[in-house]
């Protein structure tokens, strides 16, 4: 019998000094894949070809499913709003213009928030929370990092004429749809289903079919339903996630780049040249993927070592600062994250 090779060391965490060198606190094991712009498989460390659980990395193609389920004919210009697209496949962080995005798509659909059946919870951004709460406010689904996605799955219904009281179920048409792209997007079967942290089924499939399904976003034509939501997610990465958030950070440094994250410590990103990685932390951290993916992305020459004429500048300061994000000790740096790939 073949054992799989577990998860590698993919980073360490270094906390001041010992005799002069960096002191390595901890480390972080994982899984990483990198696929040349070909798809052929670059770089390996661990078995991507593993069953993990995507999480919310799998989001840009659940929003692929809805524009192929008919999520446009719902707007008045049966076009949604690129800005709106790019909130059906984020995990943002609740603040201000993220939640009047969710209540628009909501409200197209002619729905209230009562409709969403994500769970109640505080947005992540901490500001936005603690104005919620000294306002006298208390958690909310529309507050939940995936009530985007929710929003343009009750959208989605509505267009297609689909029931929405019960858009979660396994075997509602919505779902079944999002399962058939996902397996068409990544080449790879659906191997397991459970659920995810906001109540959506969530499809088991391998680390290598992760990258696959988001190269092949971005190495679609113009104008098809893959390519149009990692196009609006180039134009509104502070949609994604949030500012300070890694995957909108690293899409803000390197226009062109389309990064998602997701819980459980799951990263994938790909490059407008179609050079793409994926990565699992095995402790389920997320503070190594960036990093991890950064890593990965050089060595497969994928990022840029200078800004490209012609394009928005590159800020390569802030890559690097993304690469080795700090540890902080008495609100002072004192060490950082930083990959240690051996693939």
């Amino acid at each position: 019998m073949v054992v799989p090779e577990g998860p590698q060391v993919v980073a360490e965490v270094v906390r001041g000094l010992r005799g002069g060198e960096p002191f390595v606190e901890s480390f972080h094991h994982g899984t990483v894949v990198g696929l040349a712009r070909d798809g052929s498989v670059a770089l390996r460390v661990g078995d991507p070809d593993q069953p993990m659980f995507p999480r919310s990395a799998v989001k840009p193609m659940q929003a692929v499913a809805m524009l192929r389920a008919g999520l446009d004919r719902v707007f008045l210009s049966r076009h949604i709003p690129t800005d709106l697209l790019a909130m059906v496949a984020s995990s943002h962080s609740g603040a201000g213009p993220h939640l009047v995005r969710v209540l628009e798509i909501l409200s197209v659909a002619g729905v209230s928030t009562d409709a969403l059946q994500c769970p109640a919870d505080l947005p992540l951004d901490a500001a936005a929370a603690q104005a919620h709460l000294r306002a006298g406010g208390s958690a909310e689904p529309i507050l939940m990092n995936c009530s985007g996605k929710h929003a343009g799955m009750i959208a989605c219904c509505v267009a297609a004429g689909w029931p929405i009281e019960n858009y979660l179920a396994p075997d509602h048409p919505l779902q079944l749809a999002v399962r058939a792209t996902i397996e068409d997007l990544t080449g790879v079967e659906i191997v397991g289903t459970t659920v995810d942290g906001c109540g959506a089924p969530l499809f088991a499939l391998s680390l290598t079919g992760l990258a696959r399904g988001l190269q092949a976003m971005v190495q679609a034509e113009r104008g098809t339903a893959r390519r149009r939501v990692v196009d609006a997610m180039r134009v509104h990465p502070e949609l994604i996630g949030g500012p300070g958030l890694p995957d909108t950070d690293l899409m803000r440094a390197a226009p062109g780049v389309v990064a998602k994250n997701g819980a459980e410590g799951v990263t994938v990103v790909a490059t407008a040249d179609g050079h793409a990685v994926a990565v699992k932390i095995a402790d389920g951290n997320g503070r190594a993927g960036i990093p991890v993916a950064i890593a990965a992305l050089t060595r497969l020459g994928a990022l840029p070592a200078r800004d490209t004429p012609g394009r928005p500048e590159t800020d390569l300061a802030q890559i690097a600062f993304l690469a080795a994000p700090v540890v902080l000790g008495g609100g002072q740096p004192v060490g950082s994250v930083r990959a240690r790939l051996s693939g």
